[in-house]
């Protein structure tokens, strides 16, 4: 009987868990600040308390929670509103490298190591600290590079150039199955995706597991599902 209330309680949990990480948003799925982290450890230890029912009440660890959530969301939304409370909760970048210079204390504030710096910058693609111009730790721990002008990649405004500027793509099948509400965006019918597939020789739409719509090109990009097991790759 015992199982059987920790079986539903854990059900229960994950419910309520998912309900407030839905209130508090994708901020505390993404890279974390200092105060995102702490609020979701916080709310997950307490979600621990409520699988496990080591309180008599069910009830209790829930309310905890969603007072939790509260606060969370109540400081994630004040934050927004004022800088001064930002950088109280989420701290200031921190400059750790600029024009040759290295930053040490910035570096022993931010509790890393030369190893651990040049080990990120070689992480983003750089194996020189000469091609790089500045480095900032973000207060969400991770690190923004900016790469000297000699050494960025060339862009078309460099070359004077000004390309047509490309849209994401609308996925309007995905595995067999059509979007209507996407297709009501891009204003088109299922008869036209039909005309696409027949186009591309594909009579079962079944087979389709992936067709994204180029707004430029006015066609679908139609990826098949493909049956047979890979027996070897280039990275085995």
């Amino acid at each position: 009987m015992n199982l059987l209330k920790i079986a539903i309680s854990s059900f229960g949990t994950l419910i309520a868990l998912f309900l407030f990480t839905k209130i508090l948003g994708n901020r505390q799925m993404s890279q974390l600040s200092m105060y995102d982290y702490v609020s979701s450890v916080t709310i997950g230890s307490i979600a621990g308390e409520m699988s496990i029912l080591s309180s008599d009440s069910f009830l209790e660890p829930l309310v905890a929670m969603a007072v939790f959530s509260i606060l969370t969301y109540i400081i994630s939304y004040l934050t927004c509103k004022s800088i001064y409370l930002r950088r109280f909760f989420e701290g200031p970048a921190l400059l750790l490298y600029q024009d040759g210079q290295i930053y040490e204390k910035n570096l022993l504030k931010a509790k890393l190591d030369i190893d651990e710096l040049l080990s990120s910058c070689r992480l983003s693609g750089y194996f020189d600290l000469e091609e790089i111009h500045t480095i900032y730790l973000e207060s969400n721990g991770m690190l923004s590079i900016l790469p000297k002008a000699i050494s960025r990649p060339v862009n078309p405004k460099d070359m004077h150039m000004e390309p047509e500027q490309s849209l994401p793509l609308a996925n309007i099948i995905i595995d067999g199955k059509i979007l209507p509400k996407v297709l009501n965006i891009i204003n088109k019918n299922e008869t036209w995706v039909y005309q696409q597939l027949k186009k591309h020789g594909i009579k079962n739409i079944e087979e389709v597991i992936l067709a994204s719509y180029d707004f430029t090109t006015d066609s679908l990009n139609i990826y098949i599902k493909f049956h047979r097991k890979m027996i070897r790759d280039i990275f085995e």
